[in-house]
C-alpha cells in the first residue's frame, strides 16, 4: 500500500504513465466480461468487516449474461443479473446492496474514462494462484476516489479491486480467492433462491423524466438504471436510481414516508457515505437517501439536486 501511496503523491516521478497499455487492459476487461464465463469465490472488505462471496456468470449462446452473486457468511443474502440489469435481490437494504452488488458490473467506457482518471501501469502481482497486471487509475477532480486493479494476465478479468482515497489509504477491497474459467456451469447454480425477492426494472430516461430527475452530478456520471421493489418494513415502494462513471458508483433511494417523522442524517462506514434528506413533494413527503463510494460532500450536493417531476430548483 506504500507504494500506491507514493505513486498517488508523487505522480510521474514514480514511472512513466503507459496510459495506452492500460487503456488496451481496461479495453480487454470490457470484453471478458462480455464474453468469459466463469465461476469463483471472492472476499469482499469494508471499514475492517470481511464477507465471503460465491459468483456464477455465464455467457449464453447468443451473448446474453447471467450473474448470480451469494453470501456465504452472516446473513444470507444473494442477488440476480441478467444482461447487467438486476433481476432479483434479496433486501432493498442499502447495506445488503453494496455487500450483494460487492461485485459490480461497471460498463467501461476506457476512451470515456480518460475524462476523469488518469491511467497507468503499475507493474504485476499474483491473486489467487493467477499472475495479474496492476493499473492505476487515479481521479482528476474531489468528487471520486481512485482504484488499482488487479487483471488476470491470461483472461484480463478482474482478480483484485482496491478503492483509495486521495492519500493511498484503503478504503474498500474486492479480491478473489479462487477463480475457474475452464469449469462448465451447473444450471442449478445459476437459479436464485426463494428469499431473492424480484426487482421492476424501469426505463431509465422515462423514470428521470416522468419521476424524479438530479439537477447536478458529478462530471462524468450518468443514470445507468432505474429499479423500484416493495420495501420488506413498510410495503411501500422504494425507487432506487443507479448511477455511475464506468468505475465509481452510487444510488439514489426515494421512499414515501407517509408521516413518519424521520430526521436527515449523513454517515461513512470505509468508503461507502449515507446521506438522507427529507423532502416535501406534491406527493407527500419523501425521504431521499444517497447511497455511494463518493465523497461525503459529493453524496451531499447531489442529494440537494434531487427533484420530483414538475418541481423546479429552488
Amino acid at each position: 500500500m506504500r507504494f500506491f501511496s507514493l505513486l498517488l503523491l508523487g505522480g510521474s516521478l514514480v514511472m512513466p504513465a503507459h496510459a495506452a497499455d492500460a487503456q488496451n487492459w481496461l479495453s480487454r476487461l470490457l470484453k471478458a466480461e462480455r464474453q468469459q464465463s466463469f465461476q469463483g469465490v471472492f472476499v469482499y472488505e469494508r471499514n475492517g468487516s470481511f464477507s465471503t462471496h460465491a459468483i456464477w456468470h455465464l455467457i449464453g449462446q447468443n451473448g446474453g449474461a447471467r450473474e448470480r452473486l451469494l453470501k456465504l457468511d452472516g446473513s444470507p443474502a444473494e442477488m440476480l443479473r441478467v444482461d447487467g440489469r438486476l433481476r432479483c435481490v434479496s433486501s432493498t437494504s442499502a447495506d445488503q446492496l453494496i455487500e450483494e452488488g460487492a461485485w459490480p458490473p461497471r460498463p467501461l467506457d476506457p476512451q470515456e474514462l480518460t475524462n476523469w482518471y488518469e491511467l497507468r501501469m503499475v507493474g504485476e502481482s499474483r491473486v489467487a494462484g493467477r499472475t495479474a497486471v496492476v493499473l492505476a487509475i487515479l481521479p482528476r477532480d474531489q468528487y471520486r476516489y481512485g482504484f488499482e486493479l488487479h487483471l488476470d494476465r491470461e483472461t484480463a478479468l478482474p482478480l483484485k479491486s482496491l478503492l483509495l482515497n486521495e492519500k493511498g489509504q484503503l478504503l474498500e477491497r474486492f479480491q478473489f480467492t479462487q477463480l475457474d474459467t475452464s469449469t462448465t456451469l451447473a444450471k442449478e447454480k445459476l437459479e436464485p433462491g426463494p428469499a431473492c425477492r424480484p426487482v421492476k426494472v424501469l426505463d431509465a430516461e422515462g423514470a428521470e423524466q416522468d419521476s424524479w430527475r438530479s439537477e447536478w452530478l458529478p462530471p462524468g456520471f450518468t443514470l445507468r438504471s432505474v429499479h423500484a421493489q416493495p420495501s420488506p418494513i413498510s410495503g411501500e415502494t422504494v425507487t432506487y436510481l443507479m448511477y455511475g462513471d464506468g468505475l465509481a458508483r452510487f444510488s439514489v433511494f426515494i421512499e414515501p414516508l407517509r408521516g413518519v417523522p424521520v430526521e436527515d442524517a449523513r454517515s461513512q462506514v470505509g468508503p461507502t457515505v449515507a446521506v438522507s434528506k427529507r423532502m416535501a413533494t406534491a406527493d407527500g413527503d419523501m425521504m431521499i437517501t444517497v447511497i455511494g463510494e463518493i465523497p461525503l460532500g459529493t453524496a451531499e450536493r447531489i442529494a440537494l439536486s434531487m427533484r420530483a417531476a414538475g418541481e423546479k430548483a429552488d
